[in-house]
């Protein structure tokens, strides 16, 4: 079998796979980080989206072996190692951007990527934004108020830091 070789969540990893295995396959299988949720097996839900070299990608979408040599972060990648929350995953905690739950890893990896692309979202550019990520408990104004929060709170930390 073949070896595929990649960061996740900063630690360099490796792991035989069959050719056909999946990233979230290897993410939740191999490496049992299973906030990376199969929500479709169609790459229509979204709840499996991961940031493959900083972009949001689905990762039932793409095998393990395409991703050797990548950077990948999955939601248990996203909080600082002490434990404290992305600015993203805190405004979806603060505003009740989430229900079930089922969807929101895979709603924040992709929020947190929108936010990065585009630092001044509206509403509309959100909606657009995550029109790849399906919740089934929500009317997503929930959702979208949280990213906005979320992107707000990534700019402040991000010109704290400069």
């Amino acid at each position: 079998m073949p070896t595929v070789s990649m960061t996740v969540n900063g630690k360099s990893v490796t792991g035989e796979v069959e050719g056909r295995t999946l990233l979230v396959q290897f993410l939740r299988e191999n490496l049992h980080l299973t906030g990376t949720h199969v929500g479709c097996d169609t790459s229509q839900c979204g709840a499996c989206v991961v940031h493959v070299d900083g972009a949001s990608v689905k990762s039932c979408t793409i095998f393990a072996l395409q991703a050797d040599g990548a950077s990948v972060t999955t939601i248990e990648g996203l909080a600082a190692p002490d434990g404290t929350l992305h600015p993203m995953q805190a405004a979806f905690r603060e505003h009740h951007g989430l229900q079930c739950g089922f969807c929101t890893p895979g709603m924040v990896m992709s929020a947190v990527d929108l936010a990065r692309r585009d630092p001044d979202l509206t509403e509309r550019s959100v909606r657009e934004g995550l029109e790849g990520n399906i919740c089934r408990c929500t009317g997503y104004h929930n959702i979208v108020k949280a990213v906005l929060a979320g992107a707000e709170a990534m700019k402040v930390t991000a010109e704290a830091a400069e």
